[in-house]
């Protein structure tokens, strides 16, 4: 650890297993070798979850549970399998802090346990084991905060300006995801300056893995954050950008194209 950080920590946002981009989650795994994080900090959407999905039976009336139950747990091993990627990494540089706040997708197996209360499995805290797995869980909308710095998932606030409508709602530091692009936005309060971070994304950005986007052109971004905290809750962010799956991390490259042994 450098000489006055107190706390490193790794902040991932939206990786939406299976629908994830496998180079990104290599750079990742990469720099958690390399960093070894005092804490990880997932913001939510883990899964893409589309057995689950709210907009799944929009147009049309949803079968009985018994015919959705192989897609339901077709989903939880898929999601799983992709935290087993992260976690076992994390395990291996002894990182036990571990922090998640619940996505608007991975809400979506809470609506499912509200229909169908019998089963309780499926609800997401359950359904990612994150109590075997080590994570502090923080339900939708809930606010972590370390130091001086909120997190959470980043649904509450839009708009082509979500950092500038994060500031203006919030009046906190405050990172987060959902929305998978890079934005940041600063203002000076009464109180000292304050800045939001939205972080990108980890999923696959290619036009047959997002359908419902109609061929419409994105501004994502994969990325994700390393936050070095001080004292006094003081910190710096700093935003490793991921381009065609290679990124650099204190002059070294990273690769994430190349298989790992």
């Amino acid at each position: 650890m450098d000489k006055g950080v107190v706390k490193r920590v790794i902040v991932t946002p939206d990786k939406h297993f299976p629908l994830h981009d496998q180079p990104a989650i290599n750079c990742l795994k990469k720099t958690i070798e390399i960093v070894k994080p005092d804490a990880y900090i997932d913001i939510g959407d883990v899964g893409e979850w589309h057995a689950f999905s709210a907009w799944r039976f929009k147009r049309r009336k949803a079968p009985p549970l018994e015919f959705l139950i192989n897609d339901f747990d077709q989903d939880v091993k898929d999601v799983n399998a992709g935290m087993d990627q992260i976690d076992e990494v994390l395990d291996k540089v002894n990182c036990k802090e571990k922090y998640i706040t619940e996505g608007n997708h991975d809400n979506w197996l809470n609506f499912a346990v509200e229909k169908y209360p019998y089963i309780p499995q499926y609800k997401f805290p359950n359904a990612v084991k994150l109590k075997e797995r080590g994570y502090k869980y923080y339900p939708m909308g809930k606010k972590l905060k370390i130091g001086k710095l909120y997190f959470y998932h980043g649904h509450q606030y839009g708009g082509q300006y979500h950092t500038a409508n994060h500031l203006r709602k919030l009046g906190c530091n405050v990172m987060y995801g959902h929305w998978h692009d890079l934005q940041q936005m600063s203002a000076t309060h009464m109180d000292g300056p304050k800045s939001a971070w939205s972080i990108g994304c980890l999923k696959n950005m290619k036009e047959e893995a997002n359908s419902w986007l109609g061929g419409r052109p994105i501004n994502w971004a994969h990325a994700f954050a390393i936050i070095d905290f001080y004292k006094g809750g003081l910190f710096t962010v700093h935003i490793i950008q991921i381009i065609n799956g290679k990124t650099s991390l204190w002059g070294e490259l990273i690769d994430g194209n190349k298989k790992r042994k």
